[in-house]
């Protein structure tokens, strides 16, 4: 067992720590052969040569993400656990974008850098996989990206109004207010790439307009970025409907899982369809994710792996 410290020149300690020193503990959570304690403006470290040599490795990339950002995030120290180096989040051609509260968003699996290379060659692409892929974090990454850019004027993000079990037609207020709730995520997304006050300018002026896919008939969607969601849940002629609208100066990514379709047992997914027959044509892209790209808790890839299991 050896001894040593680390002197942290760092303005405020308890930021770099986190809330009821939740980074501290998280650290010390993955290295219970050692001991981690802050007294001061010093951590003092005891273990085994070799851990010792890791935690410091941890601690100069938290230091250095700190530096810039002047916030850790809890999920950074984790990602930095991970053996995620932070020379890659620094890595400025890796970055889709930067959000709020220093948080960096960029690709984290080889098949989320896939769809962002796919976007790029692409004006039109599919990304189809299952719950906790990041394929809607990733493709509302890309739109935020391109409206930061000027690359398009609005970012137009739309999904099918299906019940999931749940019946809308008792829920108050029009569609549009009906359907809001099942796009939370989009403005959780959202809420994490653009500061509170600028995204609201954004939805008061529709610079960024978040709509059922019924509002989307007889429009032309030119010099935006289009993002349908839960495409599954689509039919052949809505899809069909959608893809049309697509003006000359504009993308579209399109979402969706085929494990969850909520559409009655008779009707046809759309996202099927299109999977089968618009493959082969240039400028349109389709993207697989898998279990190895779900990026919520390690027990998501087991409950998706036990229904696959289940089904077959």
């Amino acid at each position: 067992m050896i001894e040593k410290s680390i002197k942290l020149e760092i303005s405020n300690l308890n930021e770099f720590f986190g809330p009821q020193n939740e980074n501290l503990r998280e650290l010390n959570a993955s290295f219970p052969q050692s001991k981690i304690v802050a007294r001061g403006d010093e951590v003092f470290l005891k273990g085994s040569a070799q851990e010792i040599s890791r935690i410091e490795d941890v601690f100069t990339r938290l230091i250095k993400y700190f530096e810039k950002f002047n916030v850790l995030p809890l999920k950074e120290v984790q990602n930095t656990l991970e053996g995620h180096k932070i020379d890659e989040y620094l890595n400025q051609d890796d970055i889709i974008v930067h959000g709020n509260r220093g948080l960096i968003v960029k690709a984290k699996t080889h098949n989320q850098k896939r769809l962002v290379e796919a976007v790029k060659e692409n004006d039109i692409v599919f990304a189809i996989g299952p719950a906790g892929t990041g394929k809607t974090f990733t493709a509302v990454a890309l739109a935020v990206k391109a409206l930061k850019e000027k690359s398009v004027r609005k970012i137009i993000i739309t999904r099918p109004a299906v019940e999931a079990g749940e019946n809308l037609g008792f829920l108050p207020g029009d569609l549009k207010e009906k359907i809001d709730p099942y796009l939370r995520p989009i403005y959780d997304a959202l809420d994490d790439m653009i500061s509170a006050d600028k995204l609201k300018g954004y939805l008061e002026k529709n610079t960024i307009e978040i709509a059922p896919l019924a509002y989307m008939r007889g429009r032309t969607l030119d010099n935006a970025f289009i993002l349908l969601d839960e495409a599954q849940n689509t039919t052949p002629m809505q899809l069909k409907m959608f893809l049309t609208r697509m003006g000359p100066s504009s993308k579209i990514i399109i979402t969706g899982d085929k494990s969850q379709v909520d559409l009655p047992k008779n009707q046809k997914s759309g996202l099927e369809e299109a999977a089968r027959i618009l493959r082969r044509i240039p400028g349109i892209s389709f993207i697989e994710l898998d279990g190895k790209d779900v990026v919520r808790h390690p027990l998501v890839v087991k409950i998706l792996e036990a229904y696959e299991k289940a089904d077959s």
